[in-house]
């Protein structure tokens, strides 16, 4: 066997198989079907509260359903499939040939039919038509998606530099026409604040940076051995460098973690989002802490800051893309409003996941759990 080829058979090997839910209270015919349908990965349920349960729990391609079940029906499992995922692709399997059955199907939207008995022929190409048309779906849906994200974020990138350019670009028009005392306490000032100015539109080329990096990567995680404690400590402090809030006290407990095997690119983003916010929102004065703990065969990294905290109606806007909370009402928030998104997206694709707990005058807390194994 030459290298290539052993390559090749691990790539297939890890490529994950099509999930189809097979629901049917009939245990022959969902043994019949599964032989049909060998080369897909196929969960079966009796019964349609047997089959939301399965549906909820794991990553489903395809439901393929009968109509006359106990408790529930397939036409209700269709109804509450769609309604949990409108573009889910559902199959309906009957033996009965009533037109109240077809349209009730039809007006829940779904994907085709098959009547029993079963054409084994016609259930493959059924599954494999209802297959290719999601994928197109999907396609298409993406691009539309891409096409919003990228006219919302290009419109979203020129407010914010327009702001500090228009700053620096006047300054700079004041000293070309020698308006200007350098012993002049007003003069001093503003020259105090372009160069905020400046270090802010470095910072925003570096956030670019990162966002277009985290983007293009979004696929798969990478595992390789990582030390939480030691890149939480160099997070802490190098934000607080960053951010130049010296006068914040910074509290770190660090616990007894074991080794994990973690995308070391993703969580070191996720982590600095989380506690930039907790120095950007924590004022001149206040706090902010990291603790570690590993606990029930999880690992858990909380930041809290003493800051304005956030009101409890904008707390699930959080993590949505471009959203951004404003506690001064100033409507001149600086960054991207990609920072948690990205974060809870990458704490997912560990099988963790991120809470947001926030009182307004008394701070706010994030806590993200990752899995040991």
């Amino acid at each position: 066997m030459t290298m290539t080829q052993s390559q090749s058979e691990i790539t297939e090997t890890k490529k994950p198989k099509t999930t189809i839910l097979l629901v049917d209270d009939d245990k022959m015919i969902r043994e019949l079907c599964v032989r049909a349908l060998k080369e897909y990965r196929v969960l079966q349920a009796g019964t349609c509260a047997e089959a939301l349960h399965l549906y909820e729990k794991e990553p489903v391609d395809l439901i393929l359903s009968d109509v006359m079940m106990p408790g529930d029906s397939g036409i209700d499992l269709l109804r509450q499939i769609k309604a949990l995922d409108p573009n889910a692709a559902v199959i309906i399997m009957t033996g009965f040939a009533e037109k109240e059955i077809v349209l009730d199907a039809l007006k829940e939207d779904a994907d085709d039919f098959i009547y029993k008995p079963l054409n084994l022929l016609q259930l493959k190409a059924s599954v494999e038509k209802a297959l290719a048309r999601k994928a197109l779906k999907e396609e298409l849906a993406s691009l539309k998606r891409s096409d919003r994200l990228k006219s919302s974020f290009l419109s979203l990138i020129s407010h914010k530099l327009r702001t500090p350019i228009t700053g620096i670009s006047l300054f700079l028009q004041e000293l070309h026409h020698g308006n200007h005392d350098q012993n002049d306490p007003a003069f001093r000032q503003n020259m105090a604040l372009i160069c905020e100015e400046a270090n802010y539109l470095a910072r925003l080329v570096s956030d670019l940076l990162a966002f277009s990096e985290v983007m293009i990567g979004n696929d798969g995680v990478q595992r390789e051995p990582c030390d939480l404690n030691l890149l939480a400590s160099d997070l802490l402090m190098k934000s607080r460098e960053v951010h130049n809030k010296q006068t914040i006290e910074v509290v770190f407990n660090p616990g007894a973690l074991p080794s994990l095997n973690l995308d070391l690119a993703k969580i070191r983003f996720s982590l600095q989002q989380v506690i930039d916010n907790a120095f950007k929102f924590s004022g001149e004065t206040g706090s902010v802490s990291l603790s570690t703990k590993a606990d029930n065969d999880e690992v858990y990294i909380t930041v809290s800051d003493s800051g304005k905290g956030i009101p409890k109606e904008e707390i699930p806007k959080l993590f949505e893309k471009f959203y951004q909370i404003d506690p001064n009402n100033s409507g001149q928030i600086r960054g991207f409003g990609l920072g948690l998104f990205y974060a809870r997206e990458f704490i997912r694709q560990h099988g963790g996941g991120i809470n947001l707990d926030s009182t307004p005058g008394l701070g706010t807390t994030i806590t993200i759990s990752l899995p040991l194994q």
